[in-house]
């Protein structure tokens, strides 16, 4: 149904942030009315036990995720919480608000089903995510937050930016995102080089140290970089105790594209999924014990199950549900039990890393 309508959802506006705002909006009225909630429910939900599992501490239904960037103000989770997720990440979120860059800054690639952003962290910054956290409905899966350092904020006070949203924001995640790998914030790739990173990952585990629940630290990162780059970042992880990775932010490079385009920004969808597969495989690899977020180019439980039996624990989607529509997940999660079935696991846990 959904890929009879999505043309005229498509050419709906010639703005895609546009027809993202529109459907924000949807599903924020939908997750506020019951009836339709239940409905949305009834429709969308899948659940088998075999998906369920615990990773870095917390427990999650089904390992599809929603990736950081799409419901940027949490303004939408009970709607995508009834649409099957099994966690959400909201943001990013920098201490300062910001407009981000100048409109348009989303742009699809229908041949190639992805897209180009350039959204540059647009939000209302971490002290307003305080009132719209607190009176938000209490989720029943994990919720993430997603911070990213403020654009007026200078490279070497980076860590300071970073500390006071993860303080001000910690009570209402279950897991925080460390994301060093927008390409759309200038300079802020840079904050991968060791000294950098450290000196963030430091500040949030001395907060987190004083906290009564210990929450996970999760860091961003990209498939831009080399594998020495990568090495060196995970040898920052495993020294500073991050408890996973989220692999793969946005990539800058077009190779493989079916139509060429000179807009600027991170691409996302099927033209990074292969990628992003091979640097989760590279990185289980060097570090099995490091729980893994699995993102880029997830259309289908195929792909899902991909990245899982690479090393990935968990898996996100973002530009797959824009192609796909709001039953990717609940095709994703059934499709990932008969997957299951046919190599003989009893729990999706199992199949992490078998490839």
């Amino acid at each position: 149904m959904y890929k009879l309508i999505r043309p005229l959802i498509f050419k709906a506006s010639s703005d895609p942030e546009t027809t993202h705002r529109a459907i924000m909006k949807l599903l924020h009225m939908v997750g506020s009315v019951p009836p339709l909630s239940w409905t949305e429910r009834m429709i969308f939900n899948f659940a088998d036990e075999r998906l369920g599992q615990k990773v870095f501490g917390l427990d999650f239904k089904n390992p599809v995720g929603l990736a950081g960037g799409f419901d940027k103000q949490a303004e939408a989770g009970p709607a995508f919480a009834n649409l099957g997720f099994g966690f959400l990440e909201v943001g990013t979120i920098t201490r300062h608000a910001q407009l981000g860059n100048p409109r348009p800054r989303i742009f699809r690639l229908e041949q190639d089903e992805a897209l180009i952003n350039r959204m540059g962290f647009n939000n209302e910054g971490a002290d307003f995510m305080v009132g719209s956290l607190s009176v938000a409905q209490k989720l029943n899966i994990p919720l993430g937050i997603n911070l990213g350092k403020s654009k007026i904020t200078e490279l070497a006070k980076a860590q300071e930016d970073y500390l006071y949203s993860f303080s001000k924001l910690y009570e209402y995640g279950d897991y925080f995102v460390v994301n060093v790998s927008s390409p759309n914030t200038p300079g802020l790739r840079q904050l991968h080089n060791k000294s950098f990173l450290v000196d963030i990952l430091s500040g949030l585990n001395n907060h987190k140290s004083k906290q009564q629940i210990k929450k996970p630290i999760l860091v961003k990162t990209v498939v831009d970089l080399s594998l020495e780059e990568i090495d060196e970042v995970l040898e920052v992880c495993k020294n500073q105790n991050v408890d996973g990775l989220i692999i793969s932010n946005t990539l800058l490079s077009r190779d493989g594209l079916k139509i060429k385009t000179v807009e600027a920004g991170g691409m996302s969808g099927k033209p990074i999924r292969q990628k992003s597969t091979d640097y989760i495989r590279h990185i289980h690899h060097r570090l099995p014990t490091l729980p893994i977020v699995g993102v880029g180019g997830i259309f289908s439980a195929e792909d899902a199950y991909e990245k899982i039996k690479a090393g990935a624990s968990l898996v996100q989607v973002y530009t797959g549900l824009i192609y796909e529509g709001p039953g990717i997940v609940k095709n994703i999660n059934r499709g990932l039990v008969k997957l299951l079935q046919q190599d003989g696991f009893k729990n999706i846990s199992e199949a992490v890393g078998k490839q």
